[in-house]
């Protein structure tokens, strides 16, 4: 006899960090600070570069985006789960899961497709310098976003369409904060192997493709770097790629964490290592860049005299 789906008028409940009441106020008040921290931040990025034509370059133009990307991502979450502390609640409807799941899946690919195009960024503009302002055209960059765009949106919903086809019977608590396609296809008592099938295929296709090619970029990068003859030279070339690299090392770094801790079978330890990519890396990138780059610090300084000198 097979079991009754009673999926479609049911509710998921997001276990999240604690089970403990009196610990619920403290986390609010942590993530309802990051994600100011984050909004400020990313919003910031987006009106400096915006407002400063100095700064409307491929480079920056790919940072806007980023900025943007990661203000959506961690608004995928966070308000979501502050919204189930202050109602003491944990429950998130059938559909509002699959909106937050597929809206995750979405961001997360931009952010990791976008890493990939900066690092092609950079490799043209310190391996083929004189050439750069021809290849790294406007209409070549709008059409990167837009590609980016286009396959995130596409693969997120092929993944979403594949989670409607399955039932939830019993089990609907989700050991984490968020909607996680992983963690919705454990509860599944639906045979899953098409879902984890696609899901192994997308990460091997979005996630170690773009690395692969972030490493061949930096190989480049590093081998033209060597070949200048100044120490100077090598240290401005070097410094147009240490932001570009602290973001890079600081998702893939989480991603890989989250990756060790669910094949170590522990839901806390992989809820903690998915507010560092999901939560905490969102948060940092601004600071990573405007901390480490002179043009943004400038800009922003600019931005910020405006209102108070007139």
């Amino acid at each position: 006899m097979e079991p009754v789906n009673h999926t479609h008028d049911s509710e998921f409940l997001l276990l999240g960090f604690s089970e403990k009441p009196e610990k619920e106020m403290p986390l609010f008040g942590l993530f309802l600070g990051i994600y100011m921290v984050t909004i400020v931040g990313n919003v910031l990025i987006m009106l400096t570069i915006g407002s400063d034509s100095h700064l409307h370059t491929p480079m920056y133009f790919f940072l806007s985006n980023l900025s943007f990307v990661d203000l959506c991502l961690v608004s995928t979450t966070v308000p979501k789960m502050l919204e189930n502390i202050l109602m003491h609640t944990k429950a998130i409807p059938y559909v509002g899961c699959l909106a937050q799941m597929y809206f995750f899946m979405v961001f997360t690919c931009m952010d990791n497709l976008l890493l990939t195009v900066m690092a092609y960024d950079r490799f043209v503009a310190i391996c083929h310098p004189l050439h750069y302002v021809s290849i790294m055209s406007p209409q070549l960059c709008g059409l990167l976003v837009l590609l980016i765009w286009t396959v995130s949106l596409l693969i997120s919903l092929l993944h979403s369409v594949m989670a409607t086809q399955l039932s939830f019977c019993k089990d609907h608590d989700i050991p984490h904060f968020f909607c996680d396609l992983s963690q919705v296809l454990k509860l599944s008592c639906s045979d899953t192997f098409i879902n984890n099938i696609l899901m192994y295929f997308a990460t091997t296709l979005l996630g170690v493709a773009p690395l692969a090619g972030i490493l061949f970029s930096y190989t480049k990068i590093c081998s033209s770097i060597l070949r200048v003859p100044s120490p100077g030279g090598k240290y401005k070339a070097f410094s147009t790629c240490g932001s570009h690299l602290c973001v890079v090392s600081l998702f893939y770094g989480t991603v890989f964490g989250v990756y060790l801790s669910s094949t170590a079978h522990s839901s806390w330890k992989n809820s903690i290592t998915s507010v560092m990519y999901a939560v905490i890396t969102p948060m940092l990138n601004p600071f990573i860049y405007s901390l480490r780059n002179k043009d943004i610090k400038d800009a922003l300084r600019r931005l910020i005299s405006r209102p108070t000198s007139s």
